[in-house]
């Protein structure tokens, strides 16, 4: 299948066909020029996390180029839970939608201790939002549809088998050394973005590394394919009778396959339990021996939590496992990376347009670096209470597991593995304070509640579909004049423009009339007032893009 141009059929193809498909290595004109050419942004990486940033940055109209080490996408199911804000960040990228309706989606949970379940949780409890908390989508699919997406972007281009193997971080970009099947060229990149995963090429390169904490335990994944009544839920057992002292995970995928995950035990052999006959028999202990399935594929992988200490280093950023990493529980890796895209793009555009200079870019590692921290500690956390150490820790967890079934603030203590949540940057620099008092959760800092709404030709929407490419001044009744001619601000007015049918939006946003939001590019909120005037509006907005202040 040649992929080469936008009219492939690989969105069709079925999940093995998508994992064969194999990539065209084309020639590039970079090849054959005498000098290095330069471009503007380079992404080493064909992951979900380079992919959405590639995307993102071409519709703003930037020309970037993709460079993979291979010419396929990822085989197995891999990352596999993809969360509410992943799902509005690919809307905006244009693939959202095809992503869900492929998806399983999900919002219930449930907990057992041996063969009795505990309790069980929703993720999203309440209406009014355009997308579950979770959906279920093989890696391959998702990657499928960014690859389609991004071939459709005239101003981006993929090279496969084009594996980046020096690189020269120099003052005014970097120098990139490329081999290829027919020798190596270079380039030269105003940006680089290190996509390419948690054995990262580029972080070596440069002498750089992960540091952190190994989890001394291993885990088997394995996907199966089967038909099975399991509803659609995210099942997670603690000493289950079909798996004495260890604990197992069942999710529901797509194409009829389920992934389980086994506790093995640290001293557990990676390539003897990737064997069938160590796995068969496991998953028929959870199923019973009378279910038919096939086993689809499997992996062993070790629990570790690590970050770069730094994710701007000059001209080359990195984002994603290359900039961090957690344990999978809590599906906290592919959804913070495609976050550090969304975060990256924006600030990168801007820069590149002389709309901001380079402390921007800046800002990118201090607010990622933070996120990359919460979400390290919630995985240390869970992965703790999964694979307790020492008899203390696991008569703890076995006492509050005992407790969970019939009191709430036990339930608090369970960890099976908190799932993922943006990260509310409240202390970034891009935040203008508040001045004013406001009830609720959407504080500078935070990711902009999604809410229905109505457009003014009737039609129904999303609040999230309607902001600007840009910043945007949600102002709730009526918008003062000033509000219409702000540079690179699109004025959305809760009454005129949209219409908030259900009171969910001024609800959540604690709006009254005259309330006014300011949101950066990337959905995040990042000032707001009772009394907007256009001083304030405008220091705000020098703050937010981190510009000295002229007003």
């Amino acid at each position: 299948m040649n992929l080469a141009t936008p009219t492939s059929g690989l969105l069709e193809a079925s999940g093995e066909a998508i994992q064969a498909t194999e990539f065209p290595y084309l020639r590039s004109p970079d090849q054959d020029a005498g000098t290095p050419v330069r471009h503007p942004v380079v992404v080493v990486g064909a992951g979900p996390v380079g992919l959405s940033l590639a995307v993102d940055l071409a519709q703003r109209g930037q020309k970037v180029l993709l460079l993979d080490n291979d010419h396929r996408l990822s085989h197995g199911s891999r990352a596999l839970c993809f969360a509410k804000r992943t799902l509005e960040i690919w809307d905006r990228l244009g693939v959202g939608q095809p992503m869900v309706d492929k998806g399983v989606s999900w919002n219930l949970g449930r907990v057992f201790l041996q063969d009795r379940q505990v309790y069980e949780f929703d993720l999203l409890p309440e209406a009014g939002h355009e997308r579950p908390a979770f959906i279920n989508l093989q890696q391959y699919y998702c990657e499928a549809y960014l690859v389609d997406r991004l071939l459709r972007l005239p101003n981006a281009e993929i090279r496969w088998d084009n594996k980046v193997s020096g690189i020269d971080n120099r003052d005014d970009g970097a120098l990139l050394t490329i081999d290829t099947p027919e020798g190596p060229y270079q380039v030269m990149a105003d940006w680089v973005a290190a996509c390419d995963g948690s054995r990262s090429t580029v972080r070596s390169l440069l002498g750089l590394e992960s540091k952190g904490r190994v989890f001394q335990d291993r885990f088997l994944i394995a996907d199966v394919k089967m038909k099975a009544d399991f509803p659609a839920e995210r099942w997670f057992w603690f000493d289950p009778p079909f798996h004495p002292n260890q604990s197992v995970l069942l999710h529901r995928e797509p194409d009829d396959v389920w992934r389980i995950d086994f506790q093995l035990g640290w001293d557990a052999d990676p390539e003897e339990e990737k064997k069938p006959q160590r796995i068969i028999p496991r998953v028929k202990a959870l199923l019973g021996h009378d279910v038919d399935f096939t086993l689809e594929w499997a992996s062993v992988y070790t629990f570790a939590c690590l970050r770069m200490d730094r994710f701007v280093h000059g001209r080359v950023i990195f984002a994603g496992d290359s900039a961090h990493g957690v344990s999978p529980f809590g599906a906290r890796g592919a959804n913070s990376g495609v976050q550090d895209a969304e975060n990256l793009a924006w600030k990168l555009d801007w820069v590149l347009k002389g709309r901001a200079d380079e402390s921007l870019i800046a800002t990118y590692g201090v607010e990622r670096e933070y996120a990359a921290d919460e979400n390290i500690l919630n995985s240390t956390r869970a992965t703790d209470f999964i694979t307790p150490k020492s008899e203390v820790s696991r008569l703890f967890r076995d006492a509050a597991l005992g407790l969970a079934r019939d009191f709430d603030f036990a339930r608090r203590i369970v960890n099976s593995g908190r799932l993922s949540v943006p990260a509310v940057i409240g202390k970034s620099p891009l935040n203008t304070p508040d001045v004013d008092a406001f009830k609720g959760a959407q504080v500078p800092g935070a990711v902009l509640t999604d809410a229905p709404v109505t457009l003014a030709n009737g039609q129904t929407s999303w609040l999230l579909r309607e902001l600007g490419v840009d910043f945007t001044l949600l102002v709730f009744a009526e918008a003062p004049a000033w509000t219409r001619d702000l540079p690179f601000v699109r004025t959305l007015v809760v009454g005129k423009d949209v219409l908030d049918p259900e009171g969910l939006l001024a609800s959540r946003l604690d709006a009254v009339p005259g309330t006014a939001y300011l949101i950066r590019p990337d959905q995040h909120v990042c000032a707001r007032w009772r009394e907007p005037t256009r001083a304030r509006v405008m220091a705000a907005m020098d703050t937010a893009t981190a510009a000295p202040s002229t007003h």
